[in-house]
């Protein structure tokens, strides 16, 4: 075929009842100029016209199968919802919903009164108040309480995190100015002694999340910058990133922190939605609650519906929440779970070492078990429907089922078959 030989966009879109037909015969033309001038054929345009307007219809926000071997996948969504959490969110969505009305008066209510007793019960907080992400808590927590004034942090935790969300830069869009004190691997509590003056208005500590400095370090222990903030009636403020309501260990617990105010995210280790949650003093979670920068950072009701589905699974059921029952999987469980998925796709089984992901435990090394298959079928099982993304090492695919339920494992196997 030559380019003269081609159909104008009407005549390939006539006859195509879509209103996309004719951007969609744009695109398919524009490709096929392409392929002809490289010396290639463009094969049947009526075909690729309809394909494109199946990919044009398609959702671009998609479920995936998680076959990584990393369990909160920060690309991949984070933590996956229970379905007490899932149903709750439907309902919220279906209609319409009680989000800023109190029923029992008939008068406006808050958003914020629909997950703070549960975290208040959960936590043992004064009160509570819920953002849209903890990068959103920590920024509306250094703009009303440290505006104008000196934050004071260590060296050691002036951290970068995913997508280059760094803490130095949230202290200086709050409007706080950042005193560092000690050094990268070693600070004490006398650092912090010595940098406060009459411009401090809060200290400040910082989980560490996604590394860990070993060897010649030291850190103060978060009992001691509580009681260095007391002698000074200061506040502190203690970031957790991922913020664990049961014990997991090497994760501190929100419920231990002897701060004024605790930070943390909903996604990641809780198991829940997007959301960041601020927990303490009933005086300092009221100063954020007025401030302007809230209404900014306010949660929507369907993100409030999940955290308040699975806040409630906390109460009665925490192993009905995925990320926690996904911690807790005997390693022979994995092992039958990839045997299965192995036999049903002709592949080899192969141990493995997961990572919970998202920023916690970077130091955990889950043991799994994975399907090893061709290493071809990447880029094809990531292009199918659903998309299985796994792991390509060592020449091989590896299917790592430690975040696969035993549900899905058929829906992979059948994925695996339709790219071969």
């Amino acid at each position: 075929m030559e380019l003269r030989d081609l159909p104008s966009v009407d005549e390939l879109a006539r006859g195509v009842d879509d209103p996309l037909a004719v951007d969609a015969a744009r695109t398919v033309l524009a490709r096929a100029r392409e392929e002809i001038r490289a010396g290639a054929e463009p094969g049947d345009l009526a075909a690729r016209l309809h394909a494109e307007l199946v990919a044009l219809r398609a959702p671009s926000l998609r479920r995936v199968l998680n076959a990584t071997g990393v369990l909160v996948h920060t690309n991949l969504g984070r933590a996956p919802l229970a379905e007490e959490a899932i149903a709750q969110v439907v309902d919220a969505a279906r209609g319409y919903s009680n989000l800023e009305l109190d029923l029992s008066s008939g008068t406006r209510g808050s958003r914020q009164d629909h997950a703070a007793s549960l975290l208040r019960r959960l936590t043992g907080a004064e009160a509570a108040l819920v953002v849209n992400n903890n990068a959103g808590a920590m920024l509306l927590a250094l703009a009303a309480l440290a505006e104008g004034r000196e934050v004071v942090v260590s060296r050691g935790e002036l951290i970068e995190i995913g997508d280059g969300f760094r803490i130095p830069d949230v202290l200086a869009r709050s409007g706080a100015r950042l005193v560092e004190v000690g050094t990268t691997n070693r600070t004490r509590a006398a650092d912090y002694e010595r940098a406060i003056g009459p411009d401090t208005a809060l200290l400040l500590r910082v989980h560490q999340s996604n590394f860990r400095v070993v060897g010649f370090t030291e850190q103060p222990r978060v009992e001691e910058l509580a009681a260095t903030a007391t002698r000074h009636g200061l506040p502190l403020l203690d970031d957790l990133g991922s913020g664990a309501l049961v014990e997991l260990p090497g994760e501190p617990l929100v419920r231990e922190s002897p701060a004024d105010l605790v930070c943390f995210s909903g996604d990641k280790l809780l198991g829940g939605p997007q959301a960041g949650i601020v927990v303490g003093r009933a005086d300092l979670v009221d100063r954020l609650r007025r401030h302007p920068l809230q209404r900014a950072l306010r949660v929507d009701k369907l993100s409030l519906a999940a955290l308040e589905g699975t806040l409630r699974l906390y109460l009665d059921a925490p192993e009905r929440i995925p990320v926690l029952r996904m911690l807790r999987q005997e390693a022979g469980v994995l092992r039958a779970r990839a045997e299965r998925l192995a036999a049903a796709c002709g592949g080899t089984v192969e141990e493995t070492v997961g990572r919970v992901g998202g920023g916690a435990l970077p130091l955990a090394e889950l043991p799994s078990f994975a399907c090893a298959l061709e290493e071809s079928l990447a880029a094809p099982l990531r292009d199918g429907d659903p998309p299985v993304l796994g792991i390509v090492r060592d020449g091989k695919l590896l299917l790592d089922c430690l975040a696969l339920a035993d549900d899905e494992i058929d829906d992979v196997a059948h994925s695996v078959a339709a790219c071969r």
